[in-house]
């Protein structure tokens, strides 16, 4: 129907302009059929017509002008009727065969869902706009995909990690209470042991709520300075490093940033954790804090055991850890680097891990620094072997 229309405006539109330009035209050619003696649409012929009288000339063109604007009238009209059931037929025809792929596409879309988010479109043909609307579609189910796949392994990993502080507790208090011989040490040993298991489950689920937070976003915004933050927490951790005989160098410049202090202190507190807990004695930690080509640069090395570069990616799924913790520690989460990926995506920066020279990672984190920003006031704050207060295990 809007072919058809269109047609028909269009139409309209070349009637009018030939019904005009005919208007000027039919006098002129009257004049000369009548000044040749044309009677009833015949020339006499081998002998002269006499002179045409003015009066009845001038009557005969607009008869004759008339019938004839008339004809063309009635007959482009009638034309015109014609190609517009053409067009519209036509159209019918051609807007179906266009549109029988959006309408596959559609329905083959309805029909997906999320125990079925494996399927494609796979649309073949020829690289045009429905074949770039199937492909994008295509790529948004396979993001819908994984990211349906990532939100089932976690909550199975969550479930997992929640069950086992509850079971490990549930089963201490069934060991003593059925044990006929138990003191009131023993019972103080089992409530000792459920408060620990009880004081991890709600690490994990901080750190779950840390990291469900960073994923949605940040509700506002307000100016940081990136280096009294590291200088901060560095300084909070220096009893945990000299324990552990590991050396934690910070260098910081003047480095402001705009986003949550709560969560920006969290993602340092994670790398600077990390950093001291995947470490060797003897090792060292170096934090720092700088501007550099315009942003706002963090950047946490340590030595430690070598990492795979291709399990670079898995280190910053949640529940994932590499190797076995030093020194027997087994109160890991695995949530700490994959909370920094969720808070770094959160202030629009960017996040780079590579393996370190020595061992262990190099890892940087990039924030884009507010314009008129200046870095160059240097600010050594921390230099030796040096550590921390405990926080909560990522």
């Amino acid at each position: 129907m809007l072919y058809g229309g269109l047609f028909l405006a269009a139409g309209v539109v070349l009637l009018a302009i030939t019904y005009v330009l005919a208007e000027r035209t039919f006098p002129i050619v009257n004049q000369k059929i009548i000044g040749g003696t044309q009677v009833n649409g015949a020339i006499p012929s081998g002998r002269s017509s006499p002179p045409p009288n003015p009066a009845a000339t001038a009557a005969l063109v607009d008869r004759l002008r008339s019938a004839d604007l008339h004809h063309l009238l009635i007959d482009s009209s009638i034309a015109l009727a014609v190609m517009v059931a053409v067009s519209i037929a036509l159209g019918w025809l051609i807007a179906g065969r266009v549109l029988r792929p959006l309408r596959a596409i559609t329905e083959t879309t309805r029909q997906i869902s999320e125990d079925n988010l494996h399927q494609r479109l796979a649309m073949e043909g020829p690289p045009d706009e429905l074949r770039d609307l199937s492909d994008t579609i295509d790529g948004l189910l396979s993001r819908l995909d994984a990211a349906f796949d990532a939100q089932r392994h976690f909550a199975a990993n969550a479930s997992h990690e929640l069950r086992t502080p509850l079971t490990v507790g549930r089963t201490l208090l069934e060991m003593v209470l059925g044990d006929p011989d138990a003191t009131i040490e023993s019972y103080r040993a089992v409530c000792l042991d459920v408060l620990e298991a009880g004081e991890q489950q709600e690490q994990l689920i901080e750190a779950l709520l840390t990291l469900a937070r960073s994923q949605r976003g940040l509700d506002r915004r307000q100016p940081l300075d990136l280096a009294q933050i590291a200088a901060e927490v560095a300084h909070a951790r220096q009893p945990v490093a000299t324990a552990q005989k590991v050396r934690l160098d910070v260098a910081v410049r003047p480095a402001p940033i705009s986003g949550d202090p709560h969560l920006v202190e969290r993602l340092v507190s994670n790398l600077v954790d990390n950093a001291l807990h995947y470490n060797l004695p003897g090792g060292n930690v170096q934090v720092l804090v700088d501007i550099q080509a315009g942003e706002a640069r963090l950047k946490v090395t340590n030595t430690g055991p070598a990492v795979p570069p291709e399990q670079l990616n898995r280190m910053l799924q949640p529940f994932q850890r590499i190797g076995t913790d030093r020194a027997g520690h087994h109160n890991r989460l695995g949530l700490g680097l994959s909370i920094v990926q969720a808070i770094t995506a959160a202030h629009g920066a960017h996040l780079t891990l590579h393996p370190g020279n020595a061992g262990g990672l190099d890892i940087e984190v990039r924030f884009l620094a507010p314009a008129g920003s200046n870095g160059n006031r240097p600010a050594q704050l921390h230099d030796g072997a040096s550590n921390r207060m405990p926080t909560t295990p990522q």
